[in-house]
């Protein structure tokens, strides 16, 4: 009997080699196959199709997947093994991934600097000369570290086993260098910025994160970092400065850092206000002379996350939706293909379409004794897919209630409302005023992009002394915890509700 077996994989074409009785996870991820509970069966995620060979079900795959999928050939990629040949199909093929384009103003210097957004689910690096300002190339990943987690805390309860935060360290490490190996010009290179939050932060730079597996959440760790690349491991000939920029408290890393200077706080005296709704709703308040910012816990449903039919915004998501003739009309991703789940941008506009005909009650429940909403194909909303929608938008409203008192403003003071990251970038700004998302006028809201990464390119252009003057931007801020506000709780449950049909 040999001792490796052949996998195929469909619609990809992709055919390789492993070990026999190996676990294919590992495989599988560099695939495309994503394991967002960390591969502890619970989450469904990772289903893969045998398409062709044999592969009884794992032990506890029964109480999992139903007895139809079973028959259907359906398996967990994370309880396979390679017993024999097969060919497997697979669904997550395709991901966007968000880079940066915007221009912006810099005092030119020379040298090749990489800036670099460490993204909980997606890496982008891009190379810029630094006396032109112009990007010489851009590459993007998925972050190695999302085989044991999708989301932020899978990632620190991983870093708590035995040799789990060495190998997290290990695994960001190399991605990161091997994207900027990738980038060329590694004799010119004269420095890296790198932004992340904070569990990124730590365990890029080696910082223990079990202080922020417990209230309150904090840690005295996430200052400016410093590094050669040789230290890193990097085989980059001019061994240049590595940089991972501070974090400014909690949960709220360097990635709104440079949000916070990408979206102009400095210069501005008018009240602004930055967003980036993921697992953990970052929010920034103020403008130049005083600016607070906090982190909201507001679970992974803007993600596709804990939804029954949800899937993060790729090939085969609904990623958006629309009231025509008195139905939904749907948008999926990848073109002609068939709808295989919803992801976050998706969920918002199914539920204020949702509102909009009476299918949903502003208390979240279905009307007429519904007991799901079969959306397209074999993807439906479930009532607690609503559910887990209403405590995500209500962590965020309420935080953004909270920082205006904390920052002594009203709602209608604040003039510019930034939306940063993937999902503000993809989201309909009606539809998340429809759910109480945000309540401000549209006009007044705008999609922003990666803000992340174009900080990390501002920052590589700031030449002052003592930090580049981060600790000068940082003074400024005030990092509010608001498990620790006594008004959170009941701010929070006020915020539940989705606002009435005449509300929108």
């Amino acid at each position: 009997m040999s001792s490796t077996v052949k996998i195929r994989l469909e619609p990809l074409g992709e055919s390789f080699e492993v070990p026999r009785g190996g676990a294919l996870r590992d495989v599988l991820f560099a695939y495309g196959v994503e394991f967002p509970c960390g591969g502890h069966g619970k989450c469904r995620k990772c289903r893969v199709k045998v398409l062709e060979g044999s592969l009884e079900p794992a032990g506890d795959e029964a109480e999992i997947l139903t007895a139809e999928e079973i028959a259907d050939g359906w398996r967990l990629a994370c309880r396979m093994a390679a017993t024999a040949d097969m060919t497997l199909e697979i669904g997550q093929w395709e991901t966007a991934i968000l880079a940066d384009d915007t221009s912006f103003s810099f005092s030119p210097r020379q040298g090749h600097g990489v800036a670099v957004d460490i993204g909980t689910t997606t890496l982008v690096a891009q190379l810029l000369d630094l006396e032109t300002g112009h990007v010489l190339g851009v590459r993007s990943a998925l972050n190695p570290q999302t085989v044991h987690g999708g989301d932020i805390m899978s990632r620190v309860e991983h870093a708590l086993q035995p040799e789990g935060a060495a190998t997290l360290t290990r695994e960001i490490r190399e991605s990161v260098g091997a994207l900027i190996g990738e980038l060329g010009l590694a004799a010119g290179l004269t420095e890296v910025v790198l932004v992340g939050n904070t569990v990124m932060h730590h365990l890029f730079c080696g910082i223990d994160v079990e202080p922020l597996s417990r209230y309150p959440f904090e840690t005295g760790e996430g200052g400016l970092r410093t590094f050669r690349a040789s230290e890193l491991a990097w085989n980059l000939p001019s061994n240049p400065v590595v940089q991972f920029l501070p974090c400014l408290g909690g949960f709220v890393g360097s990635d709104i850092l440079a949000g916070i200077m990408a979206s102009g706080f400095e210069s501005t005296s008018e009240i602004t206000a930055l967003l980036d709704l993921g697992t953990n709703g970052e929010i920034v308040v103020g403008n130049r002379n005083r600016i607070v910012c906090a982190s909201t816990a507001a679970g992974p449903a803007f993600e596709g996350g804990e939804i029954s039919s949800g899937m993060r915004a790729a090939t085969g998501a609904i990623a958006a939706a629309t009231v025509k003739g008195g139905a939904l009309s749907f948008e999926v991703l990848g073109g002609e293909v068939s709808p295989r789940g919803i992801c976050g941008s998706g969920l918002v506009d199914v539920i204020a379409g949702g509102l909009d005909l009476g299918l949903i009650e502003p208390n979240g429940r279905f009307a007429g004794g519904r007991k799901q909403l079969l959306l397209a194909g074999s993807v439906r909303l479930l009532q607690k897919d609503i559910r887990e929608l209403q405590l995500a938008k209500g962590a965020v409203a309420a935080g953004v209630r909270l920082l205006l008192k904390q920052r002594g403003a009203r709602q209608q003071d604040v003039r510019y409302v930034y939306l940063a990251g993937a999902f503000g970038n993809y989201v309909n700004r009606e539809s998340a005023r429809r759910i109480g998302i945000l309540d401000f006028p549209a006009k007044r809201i705008h999609p922003s992009g990666n803000t992340a990464l174009l900080g990390a390119k501002l920052a590589l252009f700031r030449t002052e002394p003592e930090g580049r003057g981060f600790n000068e931007i940082r003074e400024r801020i005030t990092h509010v915890s608001l498990a620790a506000d006594p008004e959170f709780q009941d701010t929070f449950v006020d915020s539940l509700a989705f606002p009435p049909v005449d509300g929108g």
